[in-house]
């Protein structure tokens, strides 16, 4: 377990909820790059709030949001796909041994780059729809569904690096983590 505060949120508009975690994304990416930080603990409290964040989106918001057709099918795929290139790039991250190398550098900028992408595009193309076209009580309950999920997977212990190898192994069986898109 983590001493980083990841949030705990229990309702809320889920593209609120959703937008509090991509900052606490972007924070956590700024302090594994800070070498004065404890990248240990950095990586950890990254690695469970990426699970936690994806398998919530995954399990309630994707689903919900193509029900009521705010976005399609292939924004709700793209966005498996993403979360999966990002597991992917945090594996790499979570199996290097000492924090202080270029490797991890250059693994972090790569998480970086892949995180970023997905924040952004899911920003424009699932959140602004979702805010659009959804209802302010489908979005409450939606947050609390999420909230719950997302607690629920932090205290499984999430990030563990052997539930973050099993989820990248389940999508390359998947096909998620094929190259074209």
């Amino acid at each position: 377990m983590t001493t980083i505060d990841l949030g705990r949120p229990v309702s809320g508009d889920v593209v609120e909820l959703i937008l509090d975690d991509h900052r606490r994304f972007e924070t956590l990416l700024r302090d594994l790059r800070d070498s004065s930080t404890d990248r240990d603990a950095v990586r950890q409290a990254f690695a469970t709030l990426h699970v936690a964040h994806a398998e919530a989106e995954e399990k309630h918001v994707y689903p919900k949001l193509r029900r009521k057709q705010a976005v399609g099918e292939h924004e709700a795929e793209h966005g498996k796909e993403e979360h999966a290139e990002g597991h992917e790039a945090l594996l790499a991250v979570l199996e290097l041994k000492g924090t202080d190398t270029q490797a991890f550098e250059d693994a972090v900028e790569e998480l970086a780059r892949v995180v970023n992408h997905h924040l952004t595009e899911e920003e424009l193309t699932i959140l602004n729809p979702a805010r659009e076209e959804v209802g302010e009580r489908v979005r409450a309950e939606l947050g609390e569904a999420f909230a719950r999920e997302r607690n629920a997977q932090v205290d499984a212990g999430c990030g563990s690096l052997e539930n973050v190898r099993r989820i990248v192994a389940e999508a390359a069986r998947e096909g998620l983590l094929d190259d074209e898109d």
